[in-house]
């Protein structure tokens, strides 16, 4: 039968070329690139405005390898998380976040993580691969189709908050955020997405170089770098200073206000000194905070900070000009709270 070709890791000029080589008419390939981007299908069969000669020489020379729903469970707080099968057997997990003013998707970018943070159940697994576009993709469209089956609503928000590392993943994730934003594929618009990243400098700089039209958020979680370096090993080769310069960069080139996570431990990073020197970060770079309760990972570790010191570090903030806003965990009965993603293969 020759080599099958997936046809979701084709642009649409790929496509035109390859329904050329093999005699189609050129017009379909729109067809299907709509198939596949707008109306996410995963099957040739369902194209149906394709003739069945057609979508059988499709099926023959190209293949769709789609990210199946596994497992989903659901949270006593109404949060559902999904564990999805990808076509070579690993595992991701994608989390539906319903509160009561918006619906958010949280996607993973990579089955695993290579950055080993010591606060995240993820980041105790290894990474297996990156995702592809297609997958990304898949699991917005997932994440959609159960928030209007559950809650009648459609995606306000969507996160790449999940499992790995999205800027080392740099051309896939952002050519999932294109379909998923472009009105060729989802429309969903660039402002309602945010990617969260530990800090890679030099990626930064090239999001900006990029321009893109999505928030940018720091998965922060210590201002000073002798305790980033004991929580966070990225923090020894992108440095507190390196990652302000990027982010000044990244700011310059795209005007967007960068967002701080900072998730507060007790007794390592929950003390007023430790907010002074957050605040004196944010005045560097035109952005705000984040708070979040720690999720526990099953270790004795870290301890989630008091509601009074975390009060305490919130008022300082404030009273430094500082817009925080404090979240709440969501999910954590089912391990789908920040931190908390870690799914393995087979499960």
């Amino acid at each position: 039968m020759g080599e099958v070709t997936d046809i979701r890791a084709l642009n649409l000029q790929d496509i035109q070329q390859k329904f050329q080589e093999l005699s189609l008419p050129a017009y379909r390939s729109r067809q299907v690139w709509e198939w596949l981007w707008k109306k996410g299908v995963r099957n040739f069969s369902e194209m149906s405005s394709l003739p069945l000669d057609l979508r059988s020489v499709l099926s023959q020379k190209f293949s769709i390898l789609p990210a199946a729903l596994s497992q989903t469970e659901i949270s006593k707080d109404g949060t559902i998380k999904c564990a999805l099968k990808l076509h070579d057997g690993h595992m991701i997990e994608s989390v539906l976040i319903p509160s009561r003013n918006r619906v958010t998707a949280c996607i993973s970018s990579q089955a695993g993580c290579s950055l080993t943070c010591t606060f995240c159940a993820t980041g105790k697994l290894k990474l297996m691969r990156n995702l592809t576009a297609g997958e990304i993709y898949d699991q917005v469209v997932f994440l959609q189709a159960l928030a209007f089956d559950k809650y009648k609503e459609n995606l306000s928000n969507i996160v790449l908050m999940g499992m790995g590392e999205p800027l080392l993943n740099y051309r896939e994730v952002l050519d999932g955020i294109q379909k998923i934003t472009s009105p060729e594929g989802l429309g969903i618009s660039s402002q309602r997405i945010t990617l969260s990243t530990a800090g890679i400098a030099k990626m930064i700089k090239k999001l900006g170089d990029d321009e893109v039209k999505f928030n940018l958020a720091i998965s922060l979680h210590a201002a000073s770098d002798e305790k980033r370096n004991k929580i966070m090993p990225i923090n020894e080769s992108n440095n507190l200073s390196q990652l302000t310069d990027a982010l000044q960069y990244f700011y310059n080139k795209t005007g967007t206000r960068v967002t701080y996570e900072y998730i507060a431990f007790q007794d390592f990073n929950d003390s007023l000194g430790d907010a002074e020197q957050l605040a004196a970060l944010c005045r560097k770079v035109p952005s705000k905070v984040n708070m979040i309760q720690y999720n526990p990972i099953g270790d004795e570790q870290f301890r989630q900070a008091t509601l009074n010191r975390l009060t305490d570090f919130k008022n300082y903030l404030e009273r430094k000009g500082i817009i925080v806003n404090v979240r709440r965990s969501r999910g954590k009965d089912i391990n789908a709270a920040c931190g908390q993603l870690a799914n393995k293969p087979g499960k």
